[in-house]
């Protein structure tokens, strides 16, 4: 088998071609392998790094107004489907697959003119633009939210396969047990995991600070805070001026990012996170409730979409990112906290939203069609 993948953008679009990727060739060994992105973007780097070979497309991101960048777009996409259109005719893949992002356009179509199987990942609630105008083309949609299927076109619905997003091994691999030891916890208090992604969430952390001036909640919690990388030491010394010395000792860890997330998530009794389609995936894998705020900036809103899809699940609760305070927060991480009667039963549903099995139902359904 001869199988492109392509998908860029974020690492939101790039982790899950990878996970595809490696899931076919374990179960393809023989299988040959390009990862088609874009020359400037992270894709590079990371299909890189896993030993992909990397074909470069010259392609640039649509804006959502008029004007002269507009032009140049529509000139770079014309030049990136001919690059893409001899990319699929020289590699003669018998199947590409698509995780979104303005990359995987020119590369999805050229494959579906010339008569290749095409697959496309939607991974959020809301579906991308790219998929949306994939969707007609391609012989099958892949979803991580049931939710979006009523975003596709009526014609569309019976290429639908509800598979949901591929986590890391590791994730499902680490035990509660392992992840307590890992940051020297105490099994009979409940965890909380704040995460604000890579490069952090000002409102996120500002929220934070009010939940660190309650004693009551420090004594009964423990807290695994990624800050990020962005603004990590201005955080110490406004943690520090508002009188908060308890950084990096006791229950209360602050740190700017973890490389191994697979830990937190193992021992987390509760997330406060932003609502991107990857966290949610591993969150909901673990089965760990949420409280999500989603980024106020995210394409098409789509972060505010996850958050609702799980919010009606009964598996997390939504606060908007303007609504956000200290008082409100710490309001919401007791009532979850406080009441483990609440905090499991949102644990089951998220667990019930997750689909742990998701990167074997994906890989069956592309050995079956390629």
């Amino acid at each position: 088998m001869r199988v492109i993948l392509t998908g860029g953008g974020t690492g939101g679009h790039i982790y899950p071609a990878l996970a595809i990727g490696q899931a076919l060739k374990k179960a393809c060994p023989g299988a040959e392998f390009l990862y088609a992105g874009s020359e400037t973007g992270l894709e590079k780097r990371i299909a890189a790094a896993a030993g992909l070979p990397f074909a470069a497309m010259d392609v640039l991101g649509w804006r959502r107004s008029l004007s002269l960048h507009t032009l140049k777009v529509c000139y770079k996409t014309l030049v990136a489907l001919r690059q893409a259109d001899a990319l699929v005719r020289d590699f003669q893949p018998e199947l590409v697959v698509g995780t979104g992002g303005y990359v995987s356009l020119p590369v999805v179509w050229a494959a579906s003119r010339r008569h290749v199987k095409t697959f496309i990942h939607e991974q959020n609630a809301f579906p991308g633009l790219a998929n949306k105008f994939l969707a007609r083309r391609v012989d099958g949609v892949m979803l991580t939210y049931a939710e979006a299927a009523r975003h596709f076109a009526p014609g569309v619905q019976k290429k639908l396969h509800l598979t949901g997003l591929p986590v890391r091994p590791a994730i499902l691999r680490v035990s509660r047990v392992e992840g307590l030891r890992r940051f020297g916890f105490n099994a009979d208090k409940p965890v909380l995991l704040t995460v604000g992604g890579s490069r952090g969430a000002a409102s996120l952390n500002r929220a934070m600070l009010g939940l660190y001036g309650d004693r009551e909640l420090t004594k009964r919690v423990q807290i695994i805070h990624l800050v990020g990388a962005d603004g990590y030491e201005a955080y110490l010394a406004e943690l520090k001026s508002a009188g908060i010395d308890m950084v990096n000792c006791g229950n209360i860890i602050i740190m700017p990012y973890l490389q191994e997330m697979e830990y937190a998530l193992a021992c987390a009794d509760l997330c406060v996170a932003r609502a991107g389609a990857a966290f949610l995936a591993e969150m909901t894998a673990k089965g760990v409730p949420g409280i999500l705020i989603p980024y106020p900036f995210a394409t098409e809103n789509h972060q505010e979409h996850n958050a609702s899809a799980l919010t009606e699940k009964g598996a997390a609760l939504m606060i908007r990112d303007r609504d956000l305070d200290s008082k409100k927060l710490l309001e919401s991480v007791r009532a979850i906290l406080y009441n483990e009667k609440r905090r499991i039963e949102m644990g089951q549903n998220s667990l019930r939203s997750g689909k742990p099995d998701a990167l074997n139902r994906i890989v069956d359904l592309l050995t079956k069609h390629a």
